[in-house]
């Protein structure tokens, strides 16, 4: 069983969505704002749709939380839907108010539309859509932001930068990038507003989304999650469920629109010889001035192919995982569907929607990267409180420089 759990509810013109995390231990220091943070940042990026000028997310800490700090149980979150004023008969659970509004009959290409339809035996295409609406990625953003102060309190950090947008692509950073060369990365893409940290590409990005816009299309793209200051040890070789990398490459695809995960060189590896990209390794001992005795510093690797994962452990190296999105499939010039119901062809229907919406993803990204993370970290490490945890983390490390 995992040791940390997580569900969400909620649909994307419901009264609001809703999210339950457990698992995290007590004494870790929680505010709204720590959540609100990550979501303004999922709202952000060139290309989103209408809907952002609606809403400005903000997470109500429902419980789990008492005076800035968690307290041991579950922690529940809600966020509000503003839009809710404008569907409260056309979304209630109420059956007096049943066919308020018109059933949507025309199944969206791309969209979990049709196939939705077929499984639950719904003749309203609503049923289907409003869950599926990536909507909900709002709640895992907030509870994912709990997962990172958990993290941050045993200095592991998260970030995400935005590679690709269409044609228009930066270089991959993993195979030598240090600590510092992430962080500035970072710190470059948060001030873009395509959230990639190259500003001549972020240029060319923009300009590409402008072009979708007035074509009514739609742009997909790449974008990069790292991980720092991960131990050696965290996921397992056992069995298959236990592996990090499979477990964070499940995590990545479950987001709407996601279509391919790479782990460091990914597929570029599978062209090149084994020796070009196996990370050696290496071990570093110093001996201390006025002294002969040897202070050991561990094992390190130079490079990083691997992307920080052996094995389906962690190896001491940065994370990094790639993540391929699809183009939003819902167009201003619709594609053509079939009615359901009729079974004539029309113009598969239109609900607002993004343009470009691989900066907010970067974004859910980071998230569902610390929710794999922080339960794994919490599995091994054990405890109930934030100190139990770091008693039995520190002296982890300790074994792990004297071995």
């Amino acid at each position: 069983m995992s040791r940390v759990r997580f569900l969400t509810a909620g649909e994307s013109h419901g009264r609001g969505l809703t999210g339950i995390i457990e698992g995290i231990p007590s004494g870790i220091p929680v505010s709204a704002e720590d959540i609100d943070k990550d979501l303004r940042r999922r709202q952000s990026g060139h290309g989103r749709g209408g809907r952002m000028k609606i809403e400005s997310d903000h997470a109500e800490i429902v419980s789990g939380v008492r005076w800035g700090k968690t307290i041991g149980s579950p922690i529940a979150l809600l966020i509000e839907n503003k839009d809710w004023k404008n569907w409260e008969e056309g979304m209630s659970a109420d059956a007096a108010l049943s066919g308020s509004i018109k059933p949507v009959t025309r199944p969206r290409p791309g969209h979990a539309d049709l196939a939705g339809a077929l499984k639950y035996d719904h003749r309203d295409i609503r049923n289907i859509l409003e869950r599926s609406s990536a909507r909900e990625t709002a709640m895992r953003v907030g509870l994912g932001a709990i997962a990172k102060r958990v993290l941050s309190e045993f200095g592991i950090g998260l970030g995400s930068y935005v590679m690709q947008i269409g044609t228009v692509r930066i270089p991959k950073l993993y195979v030598q990038a240090s600590e510092k060369d992430l962080l500035k990365a970072f710190d470059k893409a948060e001030k873009s507003s395509v959230r990639c940290p190259d500003e001549g590409a972020s240029k060319k990005m923009v300009r590409l989304i402008d072009k979708a816009v007035k074509e009514g299309d739609s742009l997909g793209g790449v974008f990069e999650v790292f991980i720092t200051g991960l131990p050696t040890g965290l996921g397992s070789h056992v069995q298959w469920d236990r592996k990090l990398d499979g477990r964070l490459a499940q995590a990545m695809m479950s987001i709407q629109a996601m279509k391919g995960v790479e782990i460091g060189g990914g597929f570029e590896m599978c062209g090149r010889r084994g020796s070009a990209v196996m990370d050696e390794i290496f071990y570093k001992s110093q001996k201390p001035e006025g002294g002969s005795q040897k202070i050991k510093t561990g094992f390190y690797r130079k490079t990083n192919n691997a992307g920080g994962l052996e094995g389906g452990m962690t190896n001491g190296m940065p994370v990094f995982i790639r993540v391929g999105m699809k183009p939003i499939p819902t167009l201003r010039t619709p594609l053509m569907s079939v009615d359901i119901n009729t079974k004539k062809p029309f113009s598969a229907a239109y609900e607002r929607s993004d343009v470009c919406a691989v900066p907010a993803a970067a974004v859910v990204g980071e998230a569902m990267a610390a929710l794999v993370i922080a339960d794994l970290f919490l599995e091994k490490f054990g405890g109930d409180s934030r100190d139990e945890v770091a008693k039995n983390y520190h002296s982890y490390l300790s074994y792990l420089k004297a071995f």
